[in-house]
């Protein structure tokens, strides 16, 4: 999100100079509105020129596709339009150098001049834009993915022994769980009902039950005095 909204701006930002700089001096202080388009392919003339034929169209079209690109979050339609606005003012020069012999830079107002230099910065600044940003398919990838339920732990196959992170146990996958399997029996203590287990003292028998010492039938004998 970030990113899109950054590459917008620098886009816009490179669209608006490309369009103000038909309106300042490109070569020995003749605007760029001065130049037709047909200039460009024809040869540089001292005609002048109206200013929706001259190369304000281009570069007018050129924004057009980067507002189009940054509604549509299209990466290839503003780097199309920084192609077009590089694209023309490179004929441009090439043109003008056909025409004078030669391109120079001069500090007194001959020369190639601040139009240019608005231009070709704009041109650049589209291209800058359309890689900041992500672009709708990118945009759509990342939505998709989060959608997607995330497994934590990717079940191996049926053929393998697994080592499950939970409990770092060994054993065959056959469930696809991260936590360990419940006990099938667990242990919990001696039967209280088992006398081989028991640890406590037993409870007398009733009386008159079997091993009673005051059995009517078997009265306990007194020893024999010696």
């Amino acid at each position: 999100m970030i990113r899109n909204i950054l590459g917008s701006l620098v886009a816009l930002a490179g669209a608006a100079s490309a369009v103000l700089s038909p309106f300042r001096d490109w070569y020995d202080g003749r605007a760029g509105q001065d130049y037709r388009v047909r200039d460009l392919f024809e040869g540089i003339t001292a005609t002048e020129s109206g200013v929706l034929v001259s190369i304000l169209l281009p570069f007018l079209f050129a924004a057009l596709l980067v507002i189009a690109g940054v509604v549509l979050r299209s990466r290839i339609a503003v780097a199309l339009a920084g192609l077009v606005v590089l694209g023309f003012t490179i004929l441009w020069m090439v043109r003008q150098g056909q025409a004078a012999g030669s391109l120079t830079v001069g500090g007194d107002g001959a020369g190639l001049q601040v139009g240019v230099v608005n231009a070709l910065a704009g041109g650049v600044l589209m291209l800058i834009g359309a890689l900041l940003m992500r672009g709708r398919g990118a945009a759509r990838a990342r939505r998709e993915r989060e959608r997607e339920p995330v497994e934590p732990y990717g079940a191996p196959p049926a053929d393998q022994v697994d080592m499950w992170p939970p409990t770092q146990e060994p054993g065959m996958s056959t469930h696809t769980s991260p936590w360990p399997e419940p006990e099938v029996d667990p242990y919990t203590g001696p039967d209280p009902h088992d006398p081989r287990t028991r640890s406590y003292p037993q409870a007398p028998p009733p009386p008159g039950g079997p091993g009673d010492p005051r059995d009517p039938v078997h009265p306990p004998q007194r020893p024999p005095e010696g």
